[in-house]
């Protein structure tokens, strides 16, 4: 019982650090033509947002939408890419008995 107490504490000690690293982290996605910015942190916040002034119209509404989906989508996939590096590079997360 205690050593599976040690390993979740040890676990809980690796989630923090690769929580920590990822914190450092920062994608940024760019979308029709550089209109829509889109930056993302490693713990998939998103951190800032540029529009072009051009796409603030009501007849480029479902354009704007798209870019914003499509930026958000793209820098998701990015950030988990990311995410899978690092916890390779921590040597993975241990494989304790009833949390997996």
């Amino acid at each position: 019982m205690f050593n599976k107490l040690k390993q979740y504490k040890d676990l809980r000690g690796q989630a923090k650090n690769l929580q920590s690293k990822l914190a450092e982290e920062s994608i940024t996605v760019r979308k029709e033509s550089d209109q829509v910015v889109l930056t993302m942190d490693g713990n998939l916040k998103i951190t800032a947002l540029e529009i072009a002034d051009t796409l603030m119209s009501i007849d480029k509404k479902n354009k704007l939408q798209t870019a914003i989906k499509d930026a958000h989508d793209d820098a998701l996939k990015k950030m988990q890419r990311i995410m899978t590096m690092k916890m390779k590079e921590m040597g993975g997360l241990p494989n304790i008995p009833g949390l997996s």
